[in-house]
């Protein structure tokens, strides 16, 4: 494999672990004891633009933190591989920022993967907050290691607010079998009264809902077009 190959290669490889997870530790930098880096986990979904967007409550330590100083990273990784020391991870440098009002549609993709912190930005005041990316280190096990530049790897979603929202209702309103069958051929085991539920779809994959648990379905080949998703999600029915 050549040099090239093999950061796009990482570079795929971290995209989709960003996708995949869910969940990471948010580090941001200390008021109370200044200079210090803090680290809370947070859950986050990538909003339209790519981003990494966190729903966070203005009492906790690390909103405090972010007003005084936007820095942060985001660390992810698989929480069920075996050996995390072996498998990847990303660490996402940027910059926190919060959503404007304008942006709140932005915000709806978040409640789809979380629906538990439905209106908690309206009602127990949480605040979205986007991180826009400064520079990415991905580590793809022991040695490999990588510094990516956010253009890289950070996708924009081909489809706008409405149209995602289109196909996932379509989905789960159309073909709860179609979507047990993916679970089934990825491998992906349903908890027993569970019914999967798709929650979001971009050039490279799908993400479900499976009770608290997000699990990630990536296509065969990406696709930016509506008629080019029903024909990846026909297939993947067909597998």
């Amino acid at each position: 494999m050549t040099t090239r190959d093999s950061k796009s290669a990482a570079v795929a490889a971290a995209r989709d672990l960003l996708c995949r997870c869910y969940d990471g530790v948010l580090a941001t930098v200390s008021v109370d004891v200044p200079g210090y880096p803090f680290g809370s986990v947070v859950p986050y979904c990538l909003d339209q633009h790519g981003r990494p967007l966190i729903l966070i409550a203005s009492i906790a330590q690390h909103t405090k933190n972010i007003r005084a100083d936007a820095r942060v990273s985001l660390t992810v990784f698989d929480r069920g591989e075996p050996d995390l020391q072996a498998a990847g991870r990303v660490t996402v440098l940027g910059d926190a920022r919060q959503l404007r009002d304008e942006e709140r549609e932005l915000a709806l993709r978040y409640y789809r993967y979380f629906p538990q912190s439905n209106d908690y930005d309206r009602t127990h005041d949480f605040a979205f907050h986007a991180i826009a990316p400064r520079r990415i280190r991905y580590i793809g096990g022991f040695g490999a290691i990588h510094w990516f530049e956010p253009e890289t790897m950070v996708l924009a979603n081909p489809f706008d607010a409405d149209a995602e929202r289109g196909i996932v209702e379509h989905m789960n309103v159309d073909h709860a079998a179609a979507i047990r069958h993916y679970c089934a051929v990825a491998g992906i085991e349903i908890p027993e009264g569970v019914t999967p539920e798709l929650v979001g779809c971009d050039a490279e994959g799908i993400n479900l809902r499976l009770d608290a648990r997000i699990a990630r379905i990536a296509f065969e080949a990406p696709v930016t077009t509506l008629p080019a998703v029903r024909q990846a999600l026909v297939a993947m029915a067909k597998a």
